[in-house]
């Protein structure tokens, strides 16, 4: 069944209403008509099945027929702070990460950060790449990106995590194996995954991050690309304490 993520205030007397690109998308492209059955979702984390009743180039009606009880949403909330890279590698960093489920992607402008600009212009363009992730991976929650942050303002956000997790190139001997080992993942629930640029840590930015209590960890024995790193930390992290490889 296709599902479409409709913004809450589009919900109204037992209807959904279907703007935008997606418009086309239905009509044009899926060529779904009236009587169809749909999901849809309200960008809240709430899932309905629906039924077209109405189709417009400038919109498509949808009755609602009841409420499903779906949530594919980790029981952990995982952020991921990137050191700002450049071309396109952010576009591969944000679908892959939201396929993994990660909550919400922030840029950071670290150092040895090597693009130019501060991106911002890219903030709506990221965002729909992580809405069209979301559409296919069948997610309930869409992760935002947010604008680019100073390495002083993510450091802020960082005391607020129950656990940080810094691959470090540089870093010997002590992996995600036996930060597992040592740690409660019963009473962990916020999770941050800071990743450098493509130039890597400045040796003080690693020393700030270990001052506020971060596990600065390896990856194994190969230097893997800022576009890998971090959602590669994410899919170990999601397999041990989220729902990556299932219940059993």
């Amino acid at each position: 069944m296709h599902k479409f993520f409709v913004p809450k205030d589009k919900f109204y007397d037992g209807f959904a209403v279907i703007e935008g690109d997606d418009v086309k998308h239905i009509y044009r492209v899926l060529r779904l008509g009236i009587g169809e059955k749909i999901s849809i979702n309200n960008c809240n984390g709430n899932e309905f099945l629906g039924e077209i009743v109405e189709v417009n180039k400038r919109e498509v009606k949808v009755k609602i027929i009841k409420k499903l009880p779906l949530n594919n949403e980790s029981t952990i909330g995982v952020f991921l702070f990137q050191g700002l890279p450049k071309s396109s590698k952010m576009d591969l960093i944000i679908q892959k990460t939201t396929e993994l489920g990660i909550k919400a992607i922030n840029p950071v402008s670290m150092k040895r950060v090597v693009a130019n600009g501060t991106r911002d212009m890219k903030i709506e363009r990221w965002n729909r790449i992580a809405l069209e992730a979301c559409k296919q991976s069948k997610r309930s929650l869409i992760p935002v990106v947010n604008k680019l942050c100073t390495f002083e303002e993510m450091i802020s956000q960082l005391k607020n995590m129950d656990l940080v997790v810094v691959p470090y190139e540089n870093k010997k001997r002590y992996g995600l194996k036996r930060l597992f080992n040592k740690i409660d993942k019963i009473n962990i629930k916020n999770i941050a995954i800071v990743i450098g640029p493509e130039g890597g840590f400045e040796e003080y930015e690693i020393n700030i991050l270990e001052s506020i209590g971060a596990e600065i960890v390896t990856l194994g024995p190969r230097i893997l690309r800022t576009e890998t790193a971090g959602f590669t930390t994410l899919s170990i992290i999601m397999y041990e304490i989220g729902d990556l490889g299932g219940n059993m």
